[in-house]
């Protein structure tokens, strides 16, 4: 019978040192890869809030708005802004004539936004400041008069776009403009 010999410590350090050769090589490249994936720059992620810019069609000033578009301002006691919309919106091709008005006395912006039945985003403004309004909405298409459709008006504190509330009104395209 033969015996087996048994491996010195001078014979397992040639394994070791390979052992620790390989590992710090795989150290240090998933290192490598740490670094680079942390400063590639990420795009915003579903559900991260991107602050929306203002409207460059804002107008200063109170709208005269023509008899018969039901513009009104409602509001109701705890209410943290004011705004007014027309309730009877007309199109002229893709745009919704929709005199939303951020009135004066807010501290907030506002936005306005079109919805479709089904909630889906047919269109809406850029942010409006205190004192200025938007005549018209472009659409992502044309409505037929009788259209149901939703007004999301939103309301923003300055510079911080913390949420000052929504409030959502049920009313239809009208008429042609």
């Amino acid at each position: 019978m033969s015996k087996s010999k048994k491996k010195t410590p001078q014979q397992n350090k040639p394994t070791q040192s390979k052992q620790v050769t390989v590992l710090a090589a795989v150290f240090a490249v998933a290192f490598i890869i740490m670094i680079v994936a942390l400063s590639i720059p990420k795009e915003a992620e579903r559900g991260e809030f991107v602050p929306p810019a203002f409207d460059s069609s804002a107008i200063a000033g109170t709208p005269e708005v023509p008899e018969g578009l039901g513009y009104s301002a409602p509001y109701q006691d705890g209410m943290a802004y004011r705004f007014a919309v027309c309730g009877n919106v007309l199109m002229d091709g893709k745009q919704a004539l929709v005199y939303f008005t951020n009135p004066a006395e807010n501290d907030t912006w506002t936005k306005l936004r079109v919805h479709d039945e089904s909630g889906n985003v047919l269109g809406e403004t850029g942010l409006i400041k205190p004192g200025e309004y938007v005549q018209y909405v472009t659409l992502t298409k044309e409505l037929a008069p009788g259209t149901p459709i939703k007004l999301k008006i939103m309301g923003y504190e300055p510079d911080t776009y913390t949420s000052a509330g929504a409030v959502v009104l049920n009313t239809q395209i009208g008429g042609a403009a």
